[in-house]
């Protein structure tokens, strides 16, 4: 295949012509066929997202998006669960929320648990998946034994220490038998002891997921960095705060993030063990269990939706903020990457 240059009469400069194929002229295809190619290109791609995200958008719209404004015009009514609601009441069911103390002491309590997550799991958590990175004997049954407990149904975890707790329970029996009978103490009902218990119970569930988030990011980390570190002189405690803490940052961010996330959640561990009643005078309550007392148990549904929208602006101002101020530079460092490829 060969070109023709010819030259144009007004630039005198040569121009690229007509393609030539044993010296027969193939004539180029047009300007609005290869415009026609790329419309036709672009509309198989728009069609092509549309079929594999649409699924996934319409079960968002449907489960999620469709119940929160469902939730938010049921909050507008006095409605008790049946029929059409017709008692509207306005903005008075958001301002009961907020000038009931009963909200207050529960949103205390949520930010509680939400502080003691985060300080009592991340550390522990960093501090496991430290040792678990060891090649030590047995690694692989402790890494199974931590993360079994994330895996066991919530009913399950809730039902088994309820009743292990009790004033009659097996901790108390087991303490009576070893000789600490003095240790005894009512676990659940005590308001000075159940938030306790219940950042225990926290703990001892969720702690396995934070330490594979842990140890999945100690493996991120190359190895030639530590050798080079060990070369230097630097001990291990050096080498933990100057190299793997830092480089270990981001994964601590996004399990705290999901935690505070499931903090500002969590319901059904309280609400099997202590109850929507039990919970409020021992000290262990929640936004959601307020919500399921208040609402479905007192058979005010308008009241209990508007809960759950506050709880839901909560939730979402939480994360809006915890990722502007700090996930910023991990979410701008995935943009920056992927803008490069």
């Amino acid at each position: 295949m060969s070109d023709t240059l010819g030259t144009d009469p007004a630039t005198g400069r040569q121009s690229q012509g007509t393609p030539r194929v044993g010296g027969a002229a193939v004539a180029a295809p047009p300007t609005s066929a290869r415009a026609a190619a790329r419309r036709r290109g672009r509309a198989k791609m728009r069609l092509e997202i549309a079929l594999l995200s649409g699924p996934a958008i319409i079960m968002f719209l449907a489960f999620v998006i469709f119940p929160i404004a469902l939730a938010a015009y049921y909050g507008f009514y006095r409605w008790h669960g049946y029929g059409p609601p017709t008692d509207w009441v306005g903005l008075n069911n958001y301002k009961l929320i907020l000038t009931d103390p009963a909200f207050h002491q529960v949103l205390w309590h949520t930010g509680l648990v939400l502080v003691l997550s985060l300080v009592i799991q991340g550390p522990l958590a960093v501090v496991l998946a430290l040792l678990l990175n060891q090649k030590i004997r047995g690694r692989s049954v402790i890494r199974v034994l931590i993360f079994a407990p994330y895996i066991i149904s919530e009913v399950i975890v809730g039902t088994g220490w309820g009743l292990m707790l009790q004033s009659s329970g097996a901790v108390n029996d087991l303490l009576h038998h070893v000789g600490l009978g003095f240790l005894q103490a009512e676990w659940l009902s005590n308001s000075k002891l159940a938030i306790w218990t219940l950042m225990a119970i926290i703990t001892w569930k969720y702690i396995g997921f934070a330490v594979i988030l842990m140890l999945a990011g100690l493996q991120s980390i190359p190895d030639e960095l530590f050798e080079a570190a060990q070369i230097d002189g630097a001990s291990y405690w050096q080498i933990q705060r100057r190299i793997t803490l830092p480089l270990l940052a981001p994964t601590i961010r996004i399990w705290a993030f999901l935690s505070i996330i499931g903090s500002l959640q969590l319901f059904d561990l309280v609400y099997i063990i202590w109850g929507p009643y039990v919970a409020s005078t021992a000290g262990t309550s929640t936004m959601a269990i307020y919500m399921v007392a208040q609402g479905r148990n007192a058979g005010n549904y308008g009241y209990g939706s508007a809960i759950a929208v506050v709880m839901f602006l909560i939730s979402l101002v939480v994360a809006l903020i915890y990722q502007r101020f700090v996930l910023r530079r991990d979410l701008q460092g995935a943009v920056t990457e992927g803008a490069n490829r």
